[in-house]
């Protein structure tokens, strides 16, 4: 274990980047430089809400607010207010206030007022969860709200870079930490699978910082960027006597990190209403371990195929691979016992058009009804360039009235050596296709003859050549 301990630092050092870059800002005015300087918001915060309300999970549980008067004004407030409510937060974690974090707060509070009441309504989804594995590694609770910033708490939002899930893990981070991605399953999109490996690497990187803002920058941008930053400060190692060598997204982050905890703790002073929740009816989960597709399931349990996917959406195409592991299926709590009765009928239903893959195929096997097309009469004798037909010195010329006449004698000769035959043994290997060349009687004539169906022959067979 300590071996393992020891080489987390290394390996983390070499992580890239979690995240994209973005494409909305903020200006600050830079007193050090006496001048403008623009930082980059979190990309997820410039998320369409109108996507996130098409959601299954939000078209069928969120609605309103209706307990609260939703106002389009903000209050203003002077910065002694938000010095005041940000020190009195019960936070572990540093939130000191400056112009940058009074830009993000108002950003939230007025442009993105309508995300955020989103978010506060999405929240009852998924900060239990959150919380639970924060508690269990002895993390800071404020940090259940990372993935406001991240994801605005989409479990299938994709950044521009490739980072995925509520959590925006790039793929060679969640490689390190066991997370499945293929062409089926990307478990980055599992909210319980991806909240432990998010609490377990920040731990890790608190391991190395000891200082939560250089953590949550370290989240954003990977160690590498961080370390720079250190060096090139002389060594500091203090988030905002760096954040001149930070990159630019990542000069925003600790900040946004803050004006996220504040806009969550506070929306009601800014006329913020979150969007009224039903909370779900309870689920559970199953193990399979046969390859399955939603619209199975869907069909024979009668249940909504949008919400399978809402529940499930580390499938990415829709199916359960199945197969040498098994995979986790959540559905809710009174369809377990029926998945569980009808699953017979659920793994055969429309299987072969559901998987159309092949597990064998047999080599140049033709349908034997297909015909050549026939040529015109000008094209039935053709002079091959010189330059393609000399082999061995030879000349060719091609024709295809020889070659027929070549192949019915041949047929011919063929139809002879078997005349005298009444059957004939498969040997291992052979093809119906390779036995009709061989007596010259058709491949349907044969299957005919042996009531064979399909085109499949079993070795030591006797086949009829006659009736």
């Amino acid at each position: 274990m300590k071996k393992l301990l020891a080489f987390i630092p290394v390996l983390l050092i070499g992580l890239t980047s979690l995240h994209a870059q973005n494409v909305d800002n903020i200006t600050v005015h830079d007193k050090t430089t006496d001048r403008e300087d623009t930082i980059e918001i979190p990309h997820s915060l410039s998320t369409d809400v109108d996507s996130l309300l098409n959601d299954y999970r939000a078209k069928s549980a969120l609605s309103g607010p209706t307990n609260c008067e939703q106002k389009n004004d903000n209050p203003f407030f002077p910065d002694s207010v938000y010095i005041e409510r940000l020190s009195q937060m019960p936070v572990v974690m540093e939130m000191p206030y400056n112009d940058i974090v009074r830009k993000f707060i108002d950003l939230y509070a007025t442009k993105y007022r309508k995300k955020f009441s989103y978010i506060l309504g999405a929240s009852n989804f998924y900060m239990p969860l959150f919380e639970e594995a924060l508690d269990v590694y002895g993390l800071p609770q404020e940090l259940k709200y990372l993935p406001v910033i991240e994801s605005a708490l989409n479990p299938k939002a994709v950044s521009a870079a490739g980072a995925v899930g509520l959590w925006q893990f790039m793929l060679p981070t969640a490689k390190v930490y066991n997370l499945e991605i293929n062409s089926l399953v990307d478990e980055r999109r599992d909210p319980i699978k991806a909240t432990w490996v998010a609490a377990h690497y920040l731990k890790d990187l608190y391991s190395i910082y000891q200082d939560w803002n250089l953590v949550i920058a370290a989240y954003n941008c990977g160690p590498t960027n961080i370390n720079k930053a250190i060096h090139r400060a002389g060594g500091v190692r203090d988030y905002w006597k760096i954040y001149n060598y930070l990159p630019k997204e990542t000069r925003g982050y600790v900040p946004a990190f803050i004006a996220a905890n504040y806009i969550m703790t506070y929306y009601c002073n800014h006329n913020i209403c979150p969007m009224d929740a039903d909370i779900e009816q309870n689920t559970d989960t199953l193990q399979i371990t046969k390859k399955v597709h939603f619209q199975q399931i869907a069909a024979v349990c009668g249940i909504n195929i949008d919400q399978i996917r809402a529940l499930n959406p580390q499938y990415k195409l829709d199916i359960i691979p199945g197969g040498d592991k098994s995979y986790t299926l959540r559905l809710p709590i009174n369809m377990i016992s029926n998945f569980i009765d009808r699953q017979d009928s659920i793994y055969k239903y429309h299987a072969d058009q559901l998987f159309t893959n092949r597990k064998t195929v047999e080599i140049g096997v033709t349908n034997e009804n297909a015909t050549v097309p026939s040529t015109t009469s000008s094209e039935q004798t053709t002079e091959v360039p010189a330059k393609s037909s000399h082999r061995r010195g030879r000349h060719y010329r091609h024709s295809n009235n020889d070659s027929e006449g070549t192949y019915s004698k041949r047929r011919g000769r063929k139809s002879r050596k078997s005349k005298g035959k009444t059957s004939v043994s498969v040997k291992d290997g052979d093809t119906l296709s390779e036995i009709s060349k061989k007596t010259g009687i058709s491949v349907k004539k044969l299957k005919k003859i042996n009531h064979i169906k399909g085109n499949s022959i079993r070795a030591g067979k006797k086949l009829k050549l006659h009736k």
